[in-house]
């Protein structure tokens, strides 16, 4: 492990020890919108990952420990913590946020651009799907045994591809308008199409997905 490596873990892991502590103490009279608030900021760890100089720091010491830590903070956990996160919503969302980002970190990490794109669909689009279905949704739509609504799906579509735009720009990558609204759609699409939780990871690797396969188009 390099130095930048170091560095890398130090903004990963300090940024998710914030995040914990506002959602605690300052939102804990707020379960549910600390849960979507921790959902959609913890996808900001994509700015971070240039720091990384290897592989196997991004994806075994930042990356996968989170796998474990957020399940030990899930309803399923053999030690029971009274954490209001992981105890709102589905039990296993953070969870299946770490397995994402671990895949991702192990397969692209020389394309970090693409790992980038995963964690956007799964931390921006889905988080703000679910804030605003749940304030704003009147047209509900249940096709998986999750109820979510139109309202919500057209936030994520339009959210997803301004952090498109936002994070190929900051990976100095080119922008095609048209793989952009694709890979955003696809990514609404399975969102609302599959059970929460599972939807970090149904949106994230299909937005991924997408992505690469437009690339070869």
């Amino acid at each position: 492990m390099v130095q930048s490596d170091l560095w890398g873990l130090i903004f990963v892991y300090g940024y998710v020890v914030i995040l914990l502590l506002v959602s605690e103490k300052v939102l804990s009279k707020y379960p549910t919108f600390s849960r979507k608030f921790v959902h959609i900021m913890v996808g900001n760890i994509l700015f971070i990952l240039p720091l990384f100089a290897t592989r196997e720091a991004m994806t075994f010491l930042a990356a996968a420990p989170f796998i474990f830590l957020t399940f030990l903070m899930s309803p399923y956990s053999p030690i029971k913590l009274d954490h209001k996160v992981s105890s709102s919503g589905h039990g296993l969302g953070l969870v299946y946020y770490a397995i994402s980002w671990t895949v991702l970190a192990f397969f692209f990490f020389t394309q970090q651009w693409i790992i980038a794109v995963g964690i956007a669909a799964m931390s921006y689009g889905d988080g703000v799907a679910s804030l605003v279905g749940g304030k704003y949704g009147k047209t509900k739509y249940n096709l998986s045994g999750d109820t979510k609504s139109i309202e919500g799906s057209i936030a994520m579509f339009l959210v997803l591809i301004i952090s498109l735009i936002g994070v190929l720009i900051y990976y100095n990558q080119p922008i095609n308008v048209l793989t952009i609204i694709i890979v955003s759609l696809v990514a609404t699409i399975l969102e609302g199409i599959t059970p929460k939780g599972i939807d970090n990871l149904t949106a994230c690797f299909g937005a991924v997905g997408t992505y690469l396969l437009m690339g070869l188009l």
